[in-house]
């Protein structure tokens, strides 16, 4: 087997595939798919996406300071991409998808209800890094769809089908292959 050499260039694939919603001054909101997404700090809870500034959404986050990651979902898939194509400066995404906006705590920016977790973000530091501004921002909300809570309120994310997008292409996550510590574990014992 061989390996080739190629130049320098972002093959850190998949990623997660969200739907970030904001609005702007007026509370006209929109959504961009952005694939550039990730968490940053456990504590405080921060994350960060990138965004490129010549984006509709990219001087609504500017100014408002504030934005809506959305996790999507196999269901969500076509409006996932098609907020990623269409422009929001002519076009209200919300009514376009049939996806509907939600106020949550914390932020002025809605997130959509139909996906399954909403997470509130305020901006802390913005980073203009080339093609992309990288947003820092600590996570102020949370909001999860009951759908996918036990009878012990244990939350069940991987039973939301959530996809991802790798090399400009989407996919549903595949099968369990273990837990964390998995490969360390100690075999249980089995009772006589």
């Amino acid at each position: 087997m061989g390996k080739q050499s190629w130049k320098p260039g972002n093959m850190l694939n998949p990623v997660p595939a969200v739907m970030v919603s904001v609005a702007d001054e007026e509370h006209r909101p929109n959504i961009i798919t952005v694939a550039w997404a990730g968490t940053i700090c456990t504590n405080p809870p921060m994350v960060s996406i990138s965004v490129r500034p010549s984006r509709y959404s990219y001087d609504i986050i500017e100014k408002t300071g504030e934005f809506v990651i959305n996790l999507t979902t196999e269901k969500l898939a076509r409006a996932c991409d098609y907020c990623g194509v269409v422009s929001g400066r002519g076009v209200d995404k919300f009514a376009k998808t049939g996806l509907t906006p939600m106020p949550v705590e914390h932020v002025s920016a809605p997130a959509i209800a139909e996906s399954p977790v909403n997470i509130a973000c305020r901006v802390t530091e913005s980073r203009a890094l080339g093609s992309h501004t990288m947003f820092i921002a600590e996570v102020v909300g949370v909001t999860i769809d009951d759908e996918y809570l036990d009878e012990n309120d244990r939350f069940h994310i991987n039973d939301a089908n959530l996809i991802m997008y790798s090399h400009g292409e989407y996919f549903a996550l595949g099968k369990y292959l273990g837990k964390f510590g998995y490969s360390v574990q100690k075999k249980k014992k089995r009772k006589k």
